[in-house]
């Protein structure tokens, strides 16, 4: 009998990829994914332990469906997720109509988890196993995929910044060996897919077994990708500067399929706070690493992280990082303020004023709007590749993403959904730019 699955997926791209995976290995259970969690038989979500509160907003959101769960007594709800994994046996404590908890490794034994709260039982799987969860995940049949998809290449993080709980939720550094990740690549290409987004927590420290069982670096890997028939476009994130290989800013020069777009965390523009934060680099290695990375490749758009208001930082050390931003000009850069992270080394550090960091951070925000809004403006007169992705709002229009990650939008466009095409930029909107096919 066919069940109805819901799942709302919280915080990073690999979230988006991991929700993906968990409603395959459900499918092979009869769940077909729904839109509406009132609609379904199992809800699934899958969280985030990045942003603060993030778990008080989990156990939010499961008082919501106390109603429904009163309604459909049958109704499973779980928590995935790096929540899970963080506050694991809590939540169901706390939240007793919960019943399932699965962490981010272990979400290919969510068909034996799911069997269990069939028969009444409640299942809590936070371990990290030694197997590989990938190749215990039986796809769905083939159906047809978007033009862009996420494909999960690493996972963990060996960094320990100061801020963070990923070391803590996703464990260490893992690489998925390349011939597996060549298999997916084509499977999905088969289905439509036409550009690729590698993923991991530090995708630049790569390092999967290749055939011959040597270490492949992130750079391998993309030239691999590259012989792919059928893939036009190869990204990657998110990476960290000191894992930028030589081979790694080559591959930006050469490979014709790598887009000129990277993001490139730095997270503070003073060495006293990326010291504090345990970044291991400095503003003035970053600066040089970009300067590196533009000689081969000029046009390519940067894109950033920031923190402020970390622990102990002054006025002068935000003005290093407006100094930083002033001097790389993002495309892209997302921008928050500190907040704390239990179990984290900063967190016991003497806080810096909630007001002076609510200031800095709105001005920061002003600074990268400008600087992107430049860069945007600047695309009008340009040719650029456009990947369509679907229909626009108006009559006869399609949209897609640019070389750069632009969004773009044609009139009277006769491009069809995953066509790659040149496209003239005419005009830059607010939050997207306007295009006439060229071709």
């Amino acid at each position: 009998m066919t069940k109805k699955l819901y799942i709302k997926t919280y915080g990073c791209q690999m979230n988006v990829y991991d929700s993906e995976r968990m409603a395959e290995a459900l499918g092979g259970q009869g769940y077909v994914e729904t839109q509406s969690p009132d609609d379904a038989d199992m809800i699934l979500l899958n969280t985030c332990h990045i942003r603060e509160k993030a778990a008080e907003k989990v156990y939010s959101e499961l008082g919501r469906f106390k109603g429904l769960k009163a309604e459909k007594p049958d109704l499973k709800i779980g928590v995935a997720g790096c929540v899970a994994q963080a506050e694991g046996q809590e939540i169901m404590r706390r939240q007793p109509m919960v019943d399932l908890v699965v962490g981010p490794q272990s979400y290919h034994r969510l068909p034996e988890m799911e069997a269990k709260t069939r028969v009444g039982e409640k299942a809590l799987d936070t371990d990290f196993p030694e197997e590989d969860k990938f190749e215990h995940l039986k796809s769905r049949p083939k159906a047809k995929r978007a033009p862009s998809a996420f494909l999960t290449v690493q996972e963990g993080c060996d960094k320990f910044c100061a801020f963070c709980v990923v070391p803590y939720t996703r464990g260490a550094e893992v690489s998925r060996p390349v011939e597996r990740i060549l298999t997916e690549a084509r499977d999905l290409v088969e289905r439509g897919v036409r550009e690729i987004t590698l993923l991991g927590q530090n995708v630049n420290a790569y390092h999967g077994a290749g055939a011959d069982g040597s270490d492949w670096s992130l750079a391998q890997l993309i030239w691999a990708l590259d012989k792919v028939d059928g893939l036009e476009r190869i990204r990657f994130t998110t990476s960290h500067p000191n894992d930028m290989s030589d081979d790694l800013i080559e591959a930006h020069g050469t490979c014709a399929k790598l887009m000129p777009y990277l993001h490139l965390p730095v997270q503070s523009g003073s060495d006293k706070i990326l010291k504090r934060m345990n970044r291991a680099h400095t503003a003035d290695s970053y600066l040089r690493l970009i300067e590196r990375i533009r000689a081969v490749r000029p046009d390519i758009l940067m894109s950033g992280d920031f923190i402020v208001g970390f622990p102990e930082e002054t006025e002068e050390d935000f003005q290093a990082t407006l100094d930083l931003v002033k001097e790389v000009q993002y495309g892209y850069a997302y921008s928050f303020k500190y907040s704390t992270r239990p179990g984290t080394p900063a967190a016991e550090r003497p806080q810096v004023d909630a007001a002076a960091a609510d200031d800095r951070l709105q001005r920061l925000q002003a600074r990268i709007t400008d600087d992107q809004r430049l860069i945007q403006d600047s695309m009008v007169g340009r040719e650029v590749g456009v990947l369509f992705e679907k229909p626009g709002r108006k009559l006869g229009q399609m949209v897609g993403k640019s070389d750069y990650l632009h969004a773009v939008h044609v009139a009277d466009c006769p491009a069809q959904v995953g066509e790659l095409r040149r496209v003239r930029i005419v005009d830059s909107g607010a939050n997207s730019l306007a295009g006439e096919l060229v071709d």
